[in-house]
């Protein structure tokens, strides 16, 4: 069993609101759950307009699966227009991890 997590942190666009800052934010979460059935949640800077820290896990019996599911989440979050990527943390741990 393997489980992979990312951390990103975002420099949002042309926000000047805790409420502007969920509308780009929620839609973020939203879609990385539904379209890869990842856990994903808001992890950080939730009192910085300007900043946002999103988190994920996954869980799968293979690695490389886990692997290519972790890219294709952080090619989504990548390419969204409305935020600029500054950092992306991630980590694999499996069986054999202490």
């Amino acid at each position: 069993m393997y489980t992979g997590t990312l951390s990103f942190d975002l420099l949002l666009g042309d926000v000047h609101s805790l409420k502007q800052k969920r509308s780009v934010v929620r839609p973020i979460v939203a879609e990385l759950q539904r379209k890869y059935a990842v856990s994903a949640a808001e992890v950080g800077e939730q009192d910085l307009y300007r900043r946002a820290r999103i988190g994920l896990a996954a869980v799968s019996g293979d690695h490389g699966h886990l692997s290519g599911l972790l890219d294709d989440c952080e090619r989504l979050v990548a390419g969204r227009p409305e935020v600029e990527l500054l950092s992306v943390r991630r980590r694999i741990h499996g069986d054999h991890d202490e």
